[in-house]
Protein backbone atom coordinates (compact mmCIF):
# COMPACT_ATOMS: atom_id res chain seq x y z
CA UNK A 1 0.00 0.00 0.00
CA UNK A 2 1.25 3.58 -0.85
CA UNK A 3 1.93 5.52 1.68
CA UNK A 4 1.06 10.07 2.14
CA UNK A 5 3.57 11.42 4.18
CA UNK A 6 3.97 14.77 2.39
CA UNK A 7 7.20 13.55 0.57
CA UNK A 8 7.26 12.06 -2.79
CA UNK A 9 8.23 8.63 -4.05
CA UNK A 10 11.87 10.02 -4.92
CA UNK A 11 12.34 11.46 -1.66
CA UNK A 12 11.03 8.43 0.16
CA UNK A 13 13.21 6.38 -1.70
CA UNK A 14 16.50 8.56 -1.29
CA UNK A 15 15.95 8.57 2.59
CA UNK A 16 15.21 4.81 2.74
CA UNK A 17 18.32 3.98 0.60
CA UNK A 18 20.23 6.75 3.25
CA UNK A 19 18.93 4.65 6.33
CA UNK A 20 19.29 1.37 4.80
CA UNK A 21 23.36 2.50 4.41
CA UNK A 22 23.13 2.87 8.22
CA UNK A 23 21.10 -0.19 9.02
CA UNK A 24 23.94 -1.99 7.17
CA UNK A 25 26.82 -0.21 9.33
CA UNK A 26 24.90 -0.94 12.57
CA UNK A 27 24.27 -4.03 11.91
CA UNK A 28 28.41 -4.98 11.22
CA UNK A 29 28.87 -2.45 14.66
CA UNK A 30 26.96 -4.76 15.88
CA UNK A 31 28.54 -8.00 15.04
CA UNK A 32 32.06 -6.69 15.67
CA UNK A 33 31.12 -5.18 19.08
CA UNK A 34 29.76 -9.03 19.84
CA UNK A 35 33.22 -10.39 18.53
CA UNK A 36 35.04 -7.95 21.12
CA UNK A 37 32.56 -9.07 23.76
CA UNK A 38 33.23 -12.85 22.75
CA UNK A 39 37.00 -12.70 22.29
CA UNK A 40 38.55 -9.77 25.00
CA UNK A 41 41.37 -11.14 27.04
CA UNK A 42 43.54 -9.53 29.60
CA UNK A 43 43.46 -8.74 33.38
CA UNK A 44 40.16 -6.18 32.52
CA UNK A 45 38.56 -9.55 31.10
CA UNK A 46 35.40 -9.31 33.04
CA UNK A 47 35.13 -5.84 33.28
CA UNK A 48 35.33 -5.18 29.75
CA UNK A 49 33.27 -8.44 28.78
CA UNK A 50 30.55 -6.46 30.74
CA UNK A 51 31.03 -3.20 28.99
CA UNK A 52 30.77 -4.34 25.63
CA UNK A 53 27.89 -6.34 26.45
CA UNK A 54 25.89 -3.14 27.42
CA UNK A 55 27.35 -1.32 24.36
CA UNK A 56 25.96 -4.40 21.69
CA UNK A 57 22.62 -4.33 23.87
CA UNK A 58 22.25 -0.45 22.70
CA UNK A 59 23.54 -1.41 19.05
CA UNK A 60 20.44 -3.96 18.66
CA UNK A 61 18.11 -1.22 19.97
CA UNK A 62 19.13 0.86 17.41
CA UNK A 63 19.12 -1.70 14.52
CA UNK A 64 15.56 -2.28 15.54
CA UNK A 65 14.62 0.92 15.33
CA UNK A 66 16.43 2.23 11.96
CA UNK A 67 14.71 -0.94 10.36
CA UNK A 68 11.12 0.23 11.32
CA UNK A 69 12.10 3.65 10.21
CA UNK A 70 12.42 2.27 6.78
CA UNK A 71 8.84 0.48 7.43
CA UNK A 72 7.53 3.70 8.32
CA UNK A 73 8.22 4.87 5.35
CA UNK A 74 6.72 2.12 3.34
CA UNK A 75 9.62 0.16 2.09
CA UNK A 76 11.17 -2.96 3.02
CA UNK A 77 14.30 -2.73 5.35
CA UNK A 78 17.24 -4.94 4.06
CA UNK A 79 18.06 -8.02 6.02
CA UNK A 80 20.38 -10.24 5.18
CA UNK A 81 23.82 -10.59 5.69
CA UNK A 82 25.05 -9.95 1.86
CA UNK A 83 22.91 -6.93 1.61
CA UNK A 84 24.59 -5.51 4.91
CA UNK A 85 27.91 -6.47 3.48
CA UNK A 86 27.06 -4.77 0.40
CA UNK A 87 25.65 -1.68 1.70
CA UNK A 88 27.84 -0.91 4.63
CA UNK A 89 30.87 1.91 4.63
CA UNK A 90 32.64 -0.09 7.60
CA UNK A 91 35.48 -2.11 6.74
CA UNK A 92 36.58 -5.47 8.69
CA UNK A 93 40.12 -5.55 10.39
CA UNK A 94 42.25 -8.21 11.98
CA UNK A 95 43.24 -7.05 14.74
CA UNK A 96 46.67 -8.14 16.40
CA UNK A 97 45.70 -8.53 19.55
CA UNK A 98 42.69 -9.51 21.41
CA UNK A 99 43.28 -6.99 24.21
CA UNK A 100 40.47 -4.37 25.21
CA UNK A 101 42.76 -1.50 23.89
CA UNK A 102 42.67 -3.05 20.26
CA UNK A 103 39.35 -3.70 20.49
CA UNK A 104 38.15 -0.15 21.86
CA UNK A 105 40.20 1.80 19.07
CA UNK A 106 39.03 -0.49 16.34
CA UNK A 107 34.86 -0.01 17.67
CA UNK A 108 35.69 3.56 18.32
CA UNK A 109 36.75 4.78 14.54
CA UNK A 110 33.02 2.67 13.39
CA UNK A 111 31.20 4.86 15.66
CA UNK A 112 33.06 7.79 14.58
CA UNK A 113 32.68 6.74 10.96
CA UNK A 114 28.79 5.88 11.60
CA UNK A 115 28.61 9.77 13.59
CA UNK A 116 30.16 11.57 10.49
CA UNK A 117 27.70 9.85 7.87
CA UNK A 118 24.81 10.55 10.43
CA UNK A 119 25.69 14.21 10.20
CA UNK A 120 25.89 14.05 6.34
CA UNK A 121 22.51 11.76 6.70
CA UNK A 122 21.09 14.86 8.64
CA UNK A 123 21.97 17.41 6.32
CA UNK A 124 19.81 15.19 3.29
CA UNK A 125 16.27 14.52 5.79
CA UNK A 126 16.72 18.50 6.20
CA UNK A 127 16.78 19.27 2.39
CA UNK A 128 14.46 16.75 1.94
CA UNK A 129 11.93 18.01 4.11
CA UNK A 130 11.53 14.16 6.17
CA UNK A 131 11.68 15.95 9.42
CA UNK A 132 10.67 12.62 11.20
CA UNK A 133 13.69 10.87 9.80
CA UNK A 134 16.12 14.17 10.66
CA UNK A 135 14.55 13.61 14.07
CA UNK A 136 15.29 9.90 14.52
CA UNK A 137 18.78 10.78 13.51
CA UNK A 138 19.64 13.70 15.62
CA UNK A 139 18.45 10.57 18.23
CA UNK A 140 20.88 8.25 16.71
CA UNK A 141 23.49 10.55 16.52
CA UNK A 142 23.33 11.74 20.37
CA UNK A 143 23.10 7.82 21.00
CA UNK A 144 26.79 7.05 18.96
CA UNK A 145 28.32 10.11 20.39
CA UNK A 146 27.76 9.22 24.18
CA UNK A 147 28.52 5.03 23.18
CA UNK A 148 31.97 7.04 21.43
CA UNK A 149 32.66 8.81 24.45
CA UNK A 150 32.05 5.51 26.45
CA UNK A 151 34.87 3.82 24.64
CA UNK A 152 37.54 7.17 24.73
CA UNK A 153 36.94 6.68 28.41
CA UNK A 154 38.83 3.58 28.25
CA UNK A 155 41.55 4.69 26.48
Amino acid sequence: MEISIGLDAKQIKDNVKVLSVLLADEHILYTKTRNAHWNVEGPDFHAMHLFFESQYDELEEIIDEVAERIRQLGQMAPGSLKEFIQLTNLSEKKLSKNDSQSFIKALLEDHESIISYIREAVEKMEDSKDFGTEDFLVGLLEKHEKMAWMLRGHL
